[in-house]
């Protein structure tokens, strides 16, 4: 991407509070085995409850976020999980069912962005991977996923991981 295509502020703001939504409904989804359009449709009529007036951090995550791409994230994760695990499991140290519920919502995630987001940068895949670990996942979680989407990349991406690193 050229200097003159950079996405705006706004828009990788928007992105990113989508991302953010994204796993907090993949993590809402995983341990509650609710549908994901359910799921979905929580999130969505929270943004104008009254009741969360004082959680500003939510309102303001809600109101900025990119929906669209929330709702492709979050279904399209649910979908392909299976094939996303497959990809992940390899790389693990243990078992996926031992993975905490959090960084198994954001290993799928980069993992389906990496394979199915083509547009977005691998790079970005993992930064994303990192910033949301740290806000949502255990202390040092970051840096497992940030292992993980490393390897993860180097295999799905191999052409465009290679060519950054010369």
């Amino acid at each position: 991407m050229s200097r003159r295509e950079q996405p705006t502020s706004s828009a990788r703001e928007a992105r990113h509070a989508a991302r953010e939504l994204a796993v907090q409904g993949l993590y809402q989804w995983q341990m509650t085995g609710k549908a994901v359009a359910s799921v979905e449709v929580e999130f969505r009529s929270q943004i104008a409850d009254e009741d969360l007036a004082d959680h500003e951090n939510w309102r303001k995550v809600m109101e900025i976020a990119d929906l669209a791409l929330f709702h492709d994230l979050l279904h399209n994760v649910a979908r392909n999980c299976g094939e996303l695990d497959a990809a992940i499991a390899p790389l693990l140290d243990r078992r996926i069912e031992d993975l905490d519920a959090i960084e198994l919502a954001i290993l799928r995630l980069g993992a389906y962005e990496l394979s199915h987001r083509l547009e977005v940068p691998y790079r970005a895949v993992i930064n994303e991977g990192v910033e949301l670990a740290k806000s949502f996942g255990a202390t040092d979680g970051h840096k497992y996923v940030n292992g993980i989407l490393d390897k993860l990349a180097g295999r799905l991406r191999m052409t465009e991981v290679s060519a950054r690193r010369r």
